[in-house]
């Protein structure tokens, strides 16, 4: 690895546990009357105090981990004690693999796990690939007739039709596209909404209607034996569980494919959408993706791997990652009280300059030459570690590898106007619209 800029990470051992260094609290209170993102409390709580720190929004302390070896602690390493809390998405997914916990968890994870890893990522190909190239197909048209689109809605469009088609076997219709705009609705509303559950749901109560309907059709095709030109999608395998597992009621079997749907699209929408802007500042870095190999060799693949891995490195599809302490723990030599909220942030781990040499800067070489990049387990994790990782990471770096193979080569996006601001809600996105013109 290279030599990094300061010190970082875990503060150095203690004969004895001492307290988490707490963030001073004027500090705090400039910040809360500034308006600011949490993102920034976050980074200057790192940045004064390591990487294990805390800050105090309320009666108790949060404890902050950004430290490789911390993160490894609480997410992979113990994760029986750092748990979940109810997710802030469960109002859209419900009971989904997601938010569930415990034993339900634990079935679900093992029904769903085998459809995203070896064999059965195989299954997936020929439908990623043909979402790939009917966004190519768009794109080609674009090119010819000079019509202005949106990088992002673009990239939204080829996930969604992506993960419709690995759920049901067909391809995205427009219909059915029009109906599930819901979902990236409700997610970008998710941080503003009312902490009252059904305020909450009252707000968005047409979109869930909407997703909910599309959710009906889908699982009683999916009951009544209907299969796509694929063949049958990862719907078909939720409505044959139910067969033998009770657990897998409609609402249950509804759940998951709204997990699926949101999980499967809009961080995969989210991640392309930052590629292609930073191309946009980076145009070398496309340039020597593309010179460094032959269409459909292992080198040029391993080139626009690097150029997803990058991204992710720079806005991880999972930021933060929030867990409660279940029980009394040693964390880095600090005491951790049973009941304390713990925030994982790969965001901030991902950008550490201990970590990262020159971090701010978009670099995909970073993935490629040996050395450039830290090696230990907390260190890169832009879809969590440990038993609750992403279960789609193989899926989602799939799907963005394909479709860049199809674009990179004959496209280039020329932005009008980019995002001047970051959102950081569920996901970390751009604030705005993306709107350009594509040459070929």
């Amino acid at each position: 690895m290279a030599t990094p800029a300061r010190p970082s990470s875990l503060p150095s051992p203690s004969p004895s546990a001492r307290r988490v260094p707490e963030l001073d609290p004027a500090l705090v209170a400039k910040w809360q009357a500034g308006g600011g993102e949490l993102v920034d409390l976050l980074t200057e709580a790192r940045e004064r105090l390591g990487g294990v720190a805390a800050f105090r929004l309320g009666p108790r302390p949060t404890v902050l981990v950004t430290a490789p070896d911390a993160v490894q602690h609480v997410l992979a390493l113990r994760p029986d004690r750092y748990v979940k809390r109810s997710h802030r998405a469960r109002l859209l997914i419900g009971d989904g693999i997601l938010a569930a916990t415990g034993e339900a968890w634990q079935r679900q994870r093992r029904l769903l796990q085998s459809q995203f890893t070896g064999r059965g990522m195989r299954r997936y190909e020929q439908r990623i690939a043909g979402a790939a190239r009917t966004a190519a197909a768009r794109w080609d048209a674009y090119a010819r007739t000079g019509q202005v689109l949106d990088v992002g809605e673009e990239m939204r469009r080829f996930a969604l039709d992506t993960i419709w088609r690995s759920l049901t076997g067909h391809p995205l219709d427009a219909d059915t596209e029009r109906e599930l705009a819901a979902v990236p609705a409700v997610v970008t509303a998710l941080p503003s909404l009312p902490a009252d559950t059904v305020a909450a749901q009252g707000a968005v109560a047409d979109e869930l209607a909407r997703i909910d309907a599309v959710a009906s059709r889908a699982i009683a095709a999916a009951r009544d034996g209907e299969a796509g030109p694929d063949g049958p999608g990862l719907l078909h395998i939720l409505v044959e569980a139910a067969g033998t597992r009770p657990e897998y009621t409609d609402r249950l079997i509804r759940d998951e494919l709204v997990t699926l749907l949101v999980a499967g699209h809009e961080t995969t929408a989210t991640t392309l959408t930052w590629l292609y802007l930073l191309l946009d500042r980076n145009p070398r870095s496309r340039e020597q993706a593309l010179a460094a190999g032959d269409d459909g060799s292992p080198e040029r693949r391993q080139a626009v791997q690097a150029l997803v891995s990058e991204t992710l490195r720079l806005y991880p599809s999972a930021w933060m990652l929030p867990r409660c302490a279940a029980e009394d723990d040693l964390l880095a030599g600090y005491e951790i009280d049973a009941g304390t909220d713990v925030l994982v942030c790969p965001y901030l781990t991902h950008r550490d300059p201990g970590l990262w040499e020159d971090p701010e800067l978009f670099d995909p070489t970073r993935f490629i030459a040996p050395g450039r990049r830290p090696d230990g387990p907390g260190s890169y994790l832009p879809f969590g570690i440990g038993p609750r990782a992403c279960l789609g990471l193989q899926f989602a770096l799939r799907e963005s590898t394909v479709l860049l193979e199809h674009l990179l080569p004959a496209h280039t996006p020329r932005f009008r106007s980019t995002p001047t601001r970051t959102a950081y809600g569920v996901t970390v996105r751009p604030d705005g619209p993306t709107p350009a013109t594509v040459s070929g």
